[in-house]
């Protein structure tokens, strides 16, 4: 396996980054009076993962590079949060499962990654 150059190269950078395109998607649905409420918290915590997957691939130490993927994680949770609100309001359906189906995937990624960041 060849190692990733840049942290676009990271298939875990990929999958956020496509959950972070489909949560716009579906967010433009979202009523016009959650425009500066859910809308703009759900859009900034699903950015916030890639981004920190980028901020942790230049960092030196794994001990670093694990931290930034925790803050990833964190960041996650708090978009799965934001889609279970958004769902219990009605501004997702059922049928919206692929949005949350990328978030698991993003999720079992990144604690995959950060395992093996933090691996002897």
């Amino acid at each position: 396996m060849v190692a990733a150059r840049t942290f676009e190269d990271l298939v875990v950078w990929r999958k956020a980054h496509t959950f972070v395109l489909e949560a716009y998607r579906q967010s433009r649905r979202f009523p016009r009076q959650e425009l500066y409420g859910l809308t703009v918290q759900l859009r900034r915590a699903a950015v916030s993962v890639p981004a920190n997957i980028a901020v942790g691939f230049k960092r030196n130490t794994k001990a670093d590079k694990a931290r930034f993927m925790n803050i990833a994680q964190g960041s996650l949770e708090e978009s799965r949060y934001y889609l279970i609100l958004a769902k219990n309001l009605s501004y997702l359906s059922i049928s919206d499962r692929n949005l949350l189906n990328q978030l698991e995937e993003v999720s079992r990624l990144l604690e995959g990654y950060r395992r093996g960041i933090l691996a002897p």
